[in-house]
């Protein structure tokens, strides 16, 4: 009898233990709870409107990871990178630069950056002749473009090159020059400054070719 009464002790000595243990469970489970609520609410809270949920919502994007918190750093200083430059900007115009006993006419065609910052300029601008025949664009003459960047005031120049007329005849006559900044697709239309006319050609290819950014006048002056 001694015996069984101490099994029986036992066995209620094991079953406390083990309710306590259950009970001590969900205690933690209960616990546990608590955080996770908080942090939906602190990141419903970063997206709404509230004061100070919202103030962390930002800081926790700031330092969640390197990733995310690269990105919010670069698309803050945006402004104060060097962007292209556009052609609401620039100061566009165009003279004869032909020298007396060349072969081939040439206008120098200049940008100035008048926007009130720096900005940058790479490769060939798009360059087409208003003639009496039809819109005539330019080739490229395949020269090394080199990204500048056009400090506000300053001008860069690029060349225009086409042939002269000397067949004594009346030729393609040219009414205007549209200039296309790089990288941009807004135009401005100019007077044309160089010879009133182009030889009539076989219809082979386009006469006139255009440089890249500094081939022409000063370089960026």
């Amino acid at each position: 009898m001694r015996v069984r009464k101490l099994t029986f002790a036992a066995l209620a000595v094991a079953a406390g233990l083990s309710l306590t243990a259950c009970q001590n469970g969900e205690d933690d489970l209960g616990q546990s709870a608590p955080p996770s609520a908080s942090g939906a609410a602190s990141a419903s809270g970063g997206s709404g409107s509230g004061g100070s949920d919202q103030g962390g919502g930002k800081g926790s994007a700031g330092t969640d990871s390197g990733g995310q918190g690269t990105a919010a750093g670069s698309g803050s200083n945006v402004n104060s990178k060097v962007g292209k430059c556009r052609t609401d900007e620039l100061e566009i115009t165009a003279s004869d630069s032909t020298i007396g006993g060349d072969t081939e006419g040439t206008v120098a065609v200049e940008l100035k950056n008048g926007g009130g910052r720096d900005c940058l300029l790479s490769g060939y601008a798009g360059v087409d002749l208003k003639t009496s025949e039809g819109p005539l664009s330019a080739v490229r003459t395949g020269e090394k473009s080199t990204p500048m960047t056009l400090k506000d005031g300053k001008s860069v120049y690029f060349g225009i090159s086409y042939p002269v007329n000397d067949t004594g005849g009346t030729g393609v006559r040219i009414t205007g020059l549209v200039v296309t900044p790089p990288d941009e697709t807004k135009s401005v239309t100019l007077d044309w400054p160089g010879a009133a006319s182009l030889p009539v050609t076989d219809g082979s290819g386009s006469q006139v070719k255009v440089g890249p950014m500094g081939s022409a006048g000063q370089g960026e002056g």
